[in-house]
């Protein structure tokens, strides 16, 4: 168990990496979306010609990066949405058992079922080179990759989640889980 918690952890710091860095592409977006913002009102006024789809679709794209890599990060910190109808009520222990199980039947198959639905677009865009057909559009195989990325990365934090669950149902009071400080609580994480 001590080898498959250090996997967690690695998958945990990987998502963790990944996590900082979306919050700078979040600052970059905004700056984006206020330069674009900022240029088509002057644009108006001026006629200087700044602003240009290129722009747009840069924070559309990088929206979208935020939102696909933020998803693991989001796991990994059990801060996703959750109907938390009974999941309170329940013990520690029945709470794992809800988060495994979920992480199992659910997330695991459905991150499975996206990267391989997605792969022959991704696959196709490279194929193709495929552009935005607007003028000054950006290339969409990039932003059509980071589809299976990110759910690659979710389905491996889904993993992490499922070893911690398993690790606190056999042991709850196991000390040796590198950043266990849900488990060690008496709170599991992760899950659907």
């Amino acid at each position: 168990m001590r080898t498959l918690l250090r996997i967690a952890h690695r998958i945990d710091q990987t998502n963790e990496w990944i996590g900082r860095v979306v919050y700078w592409l979040t600052l970059v977006m905004v700056g984006v979306g206020a330069y674009n913002a900022l240029v088509r009102y002057l644009d108006r006024f001026t006629g200087l010609g700044l602003s240009s789809n290129t722009y747009i679709e840069l924070q559309w794209y990088m929206y979208s990066l935020i939102f696909l890599l933020g998803a693991a990060y989001t796991l990994k910190h059990n801060a996703h949405v959750r109907v938390d109808v009974l999941f309170t009520r329940l013990t520690p222990r029945g709470q794992a058992w809800v988060n495994l199980g979920g992480t199992l039947l659910f997330l695991l198959p459905f991150c499975f079922l996206v990267i391989r639905m997605s792969w022959p677009t991704v696959y196709n865009s490279w194929a193709v080179w495929e552009v935005s057909p607007d003028p000054g559009g950006l290339p969409r195989y990039p932003i059509k990759t980071a589809i299976p990325v990110a759910f690659f990365l979710l389905f491996l934090q889904g993993i992490s989640v499922a070893i911690k669950q398993i690790a606190f149902l056999r042991d709850p009071a196991a000390e040796d889980v590198p950043e266990s400080a849900p488990i060690n609580s008496g709170k599991p994480q992760g899950g659907i």
